[in-house]
């Protein structure tokens, strides 16, 4: 009961871990079947697993929906400013140290934020023991609008090499990839031409030997929007019906898009603003993509800004249609959809905890361990924990000396 009382925030958290070891998540879903998938795994570099209480909440960071990540920002911010208030008032503090306390919480859900973004670390890689391509159709260099500044050709196939892609689809926005440009650098992916076409409320990616078209021609309506398609297909390319544009704004003519000619659907795309897609939902475009034979696929949609990826696909030889692809996402990005977006704070690092695997759980146990005897060392009456102990062993020793003692 001491300890929980000196050590609460530690003590809870082992509780979770061991709490959430009892029903794990899987480290991937195939998202066709909702089955864990047993020829394909996630390979983590040593330092991420060493760091592991870092890496995995940088990528929960990143597996935020939209919606979610207001939330889960808003309640943070707000919860961790009030405690720090509350603690720093109690101890009789000045306000001025008050408002620093108050600030300090919030200060670090910033810090971790710009970190998901910013930060250069391991990420996990996808490694598979059957035959095909680990392959991305939908993502972006500098050369879209919305494109990181700097994110050439070369850093997205780097990019894409770290996370187990063996080749991957360019898709800027409305500027045509044709495939013909050398990729620069030592790394073995393959870059493959494409495009992503804005038109009347739909992102349409188009795979293949594709052209420019006059966008113009495809504004305005959706029975104007929906001739991309054949347009796309007389070029001998292939169309991909991207989210969450088909969700939000064309879930009743996707039988129009089907009559049309797209040949696909995106059924998990890691933007922020995609995230969000209710299981449900992408149950029903299943349905619909496997009684017409077309393909589905997941796009990491990647426009440089995140750092690690929540899909891949694995193209398989000589397949078609439906069956042209198994798609592995990471569940912490499925579970998006099916939580109110209130609920943010909670659930997701409950998600978090629940997807860890054996030596991710081990790692973060370890650092709980490693900071409680650290927080537990003996120190002088009045000295807090931290680095005031480990200042004190490394500062200057001062002589003390004895009553009564005639000095020499």
């Amino acid at each position: 009961m001491n300890l929980l009382r000196r050590h609460p925030v530690a003590i809870v958290l082992v509780v979770l871990l061991l709490a959430t070891a009892i029903h794990p998540l899987s480290p991937l879903v195939d998202a066709v079947t909702g089955s864990a998938p047993g020829d394909v795994d996630l390979e983590r570099p040593v330092l991420y697993v060493l760091f592991a209480p870092l890496s995995n909440t940088l990528d929960a960071l990143t597996f935020f929906s939209l919606a979610r990540a207001v939330w889960a920002f808003t309640v943070w911010v707000l919860l961790l400013a009030a405690w720090g208030a509350i603690r720093a008032s109690s101890d009789s503090q000045s306000p001025r140290r008050v408002i620093a306390t108050a600030l300090l919480g919030p200060a670090v859900v910033v810090l971790l934020a710009g970190a998901a973004v910013l930060l250069p670390r391991p990420v996990p890689r996808l490694v598979h023991d059957g035959a095909g391509t680990v392959l991305d159709y939908h993502a972006h260099t500098n050369a879209s609008h919305d494109g990181r500044p700097g994110w050439t050709l070369a850093k997205l196939a780097d990019w894409h090499e770290r996370q187990g892609y063996e080749a991957s689809y360019v898709t800027d926005h409305n500027v045509v990839y044709d495939g013909s440009l050398p990729v620069p650098g030592g790394t073995s992916i393959s870059l493959l031409p494409g495009v992503e076409w804005s038109v009347h409320q739909q992102h349409v990616v188009a795979i293949g030997p594709v052209e420019p078209l006059p966008r113009d021609s495809f504004q305005g309506s959706t029975p104007r929007m929906i001739r991309i398609f054949a347009a796309i297909e007389r070029q001998g390319g292939l169309s991909i019906a991207s989210l969450p544009e088909y969700w939000r704004y064309h879930w009743d003519d996707l039988g129009a898009f089907v009559l049309g000619g797209v040949d696909g659907f995106e059924i998990v795309n890691c933007a922020p603003k995609a995230l969000g897609f209710p299981s449900d939902l992408r149950r029903q475009v299943l349905t619909l993509a496997g009684s017409h034979d077309l393909m589905v696929v997941g796009a990491s949609d990647n426009h440089g800004w995140g750092r690690v990826t929540c899909v891949w696909n694995v193209s398989l030889p000589g397949a078609q249609g439906f069956h042209t692809n198994r798609v592995f996402a990471r569940p912490l990005a499925l579970v998006q959809g099916d939580w109110q977006p209130w609920t943010a704070a909670v659930t997701q690092p409950w998600f978090l905890l629940r997807s860890l695997s054996w030596s991710e759980r081990a790692s973060w146990l370890t650092w709980v361990v490693i900071i409680l005897l650290y927080r537990a060392m003996p120190r002088r009456e009045g000295q807090g924990a931290g680095l005031g102990i480990l200042a004190r062993s490394l500062g200057p020793r001062r002589r003390t000396t004895v009553p009564n003692e005639t000095p020499t």
